[in-house]
């Protein structure tokens, strides 16, 4: 293949570049010096760069400081890429300039190049497009704006639709009755009700505390342009500016109260990780409970059948294997990675900006996806569709010696242990047992040690 090029002109000279690329000059010079892997910049962080474009015309404009019709150009083109057109006009390595200048002048160029065609004349990447902005504020900002986008639309309705989920399967197997476990190990019994509502709790907790971040993540840099005094802006531009983006994407935004904070941290951000990470170990924790539950299908618990979804081995014929569960606890373990990752470059606040953007908008905005495929995975193929193997349950129940701990208060703990140990042993019924060691009578006994009653708390009468 013969690429052919053009020739374009910035500050520090003449660049090559392909015939047919929007970018120009800058978006080049990175392609060229940031080869570190094949991540670049999340298609939603992408987005809300051109919502920052559309915005800042459209306010510019506003504000009597950008021509009209040039700020009309900007605006549509800004809108084709929050349309998702022209992703692969932006090339640059997610391991760039730590400010993420290479990035926020990518969407400068891609975005003039599209005004300039439209207007039949030279829109500026940096005197028009980039007005009022430096990439000290528009990539903080991109990151927030992409962040607050994806909780909204993605992940706040995936974890809504598990616990929605978790309350029809709960509500569905209340009256079933099975071995409850600690240490791995038999203990008193649970209803599935209560076993599902302990996920379901986890999980309206970490959405709760995921929510509780939000008013930080979507209070705004956008203003403070270079280090936080707003040089070049307009005093009225961050108002302005955030009245405006809240209209477009329809997310209520506000304008930081201290510029100084939002360049040169990224603690909003963090915040929010810690809390996506807690949101990973609850899933994580429902993954595996799921797993070990589905253990078997004959030397396992055995105690619920998972949806079969594909063949689970190459040499086992009929193997079929928790896909789904394992898949999200994989996905989990990566959100926990990412959160250490984004906790390091959150330090990397150097007096008046954090020089590890990029891979903070590449880290957060996976997790984010992750964790909201893994809850409708989870919630879809996995809880609203295993079955429960009542046999299994019963025989567990029935053998179960932990149940004379209901004994405790009539017999006496020693006693009692005495009983559960000779079950075991003998591989009895705890109730048949403890018929021949106490002065109980059968009706008693099947009164006290009823497994449902069990499940209700309180102390044996």
């Amino acid at each position: 293949m013969n690429q052919t090029f053009r020739t374009e002109i910035d500050s520090m000279g003449e660049v090559q570049v392909p015939t047919d690329a929007l970018y120009q000059a800058q978006t080049q010079r990175a392609v060229d010096n940031f080869r570190f892997s094949r991540h670049t910049m999340p298609a939603r962080f992408i987005q809300a760069l051109a919502y920052i474009k559309q915005t800042a015309a459209l306010t510019n404009a506003q504000l009597g400081l950008l021509e009209g019709d040039i700020a009309t150009a900007i605006e549509e083109a800004s809108q084709n890429i929050i349309d998702g057109q022209h992703l692969a006009q932006f090339p640059i390595d997610v391991f760039q300039t730590g400010s993420g200048t290479s990035s926020n002048m990518n969407a400068n160029e891609v975005i003039a190049t599209l005004a300039s065609r439209t207007l039949g004349g030279d829109v500026s990447p940096n005197d028009h497009v980039n007005m009022g902005q430096s990439s000290n504020d528009v990539i903080p900002t991109a990151i927030q704006v992409s962040s607050a986008l994806a909780l909204e639309q993605q992940l706040l309705p995936a974890l809504q639709h598990l616990i929605a989920t978790l309350e029809a399967k709960k509500n569905s197997l209340s009256h079933v009755v099975k071995t409850g476990r600690t240490h791995l190990m038999d203990a008193m019994p649970v209803t599935f009700a209560q076993e599902l509502g302990g996920w379901q709790y986890q999980i309206s907790h970490a959405k709760a505390a995921i929510e509780q971040t939000l008013p930080a993540v979507k209070a705004l840099a956008q203003g403070g342009t270079a280090v936080g005094t707003g040089i070049n802006a307009d005093h009225r531009f961050a108002g302005a500016f955030a009245d405006n983006l809240s209209q477009a994407t329809r997310i209520r935004f506000s304008t930081s109260e201290n510029f100084f904070f939002n360049l040169s941290s990224q603690d909003a951000i963090v915040a929010l990780s810690g809390q996506l990470r807690t949101t990973a170990v609850a899933i994580m924790k429902i993954a595996n409970d799921l797993r070990w539950m589905n253990s078997g299908p004959l030397a396992g618990l055995g105690e619920i059948e998972l949806q079969a979804l594909q063949p689970g081995s190459s040499i086992m014929p009929g193997k079929v294997n928790p896909v789904i569960p394992e898949a999200a606890a994989m996905a989990a373990a990566q959100v926990i990675g990412n959160d250490a990752t984004i906790t390091v470059a959150g330090q990397s606040g150097n007096f008046q900006l954090n020089v590890m953007l990029p891979v903070i908008a590449h880290n957060i905005l996976e997790s984010i996806e992750l964790l909201a495929n893994s809850a409708t995975a989870l919630a879809d193929k996995a809880i609203a569709t295993f079955t429960v193997r009542q046999d299994n349950l019963d025989v567990a129940l029935a053998k179960n010696p932990i149940l004379v701990t209901a004994l405790n208060p009539v017999i006496g703990y020693l006693k009692a242990a005495a009983i559960a140990k000779r079950a075991y042993q003998e591989g009895r019924a705890i109730i048949d047992v403890a018929e021949e060691e106490t002065d109980l009578n059968r009706a008693t006994l099947e009164r006290l040690l009823d497994p449902a009653k069990l499940t209700q708390g309180g102390v044996a009468e």
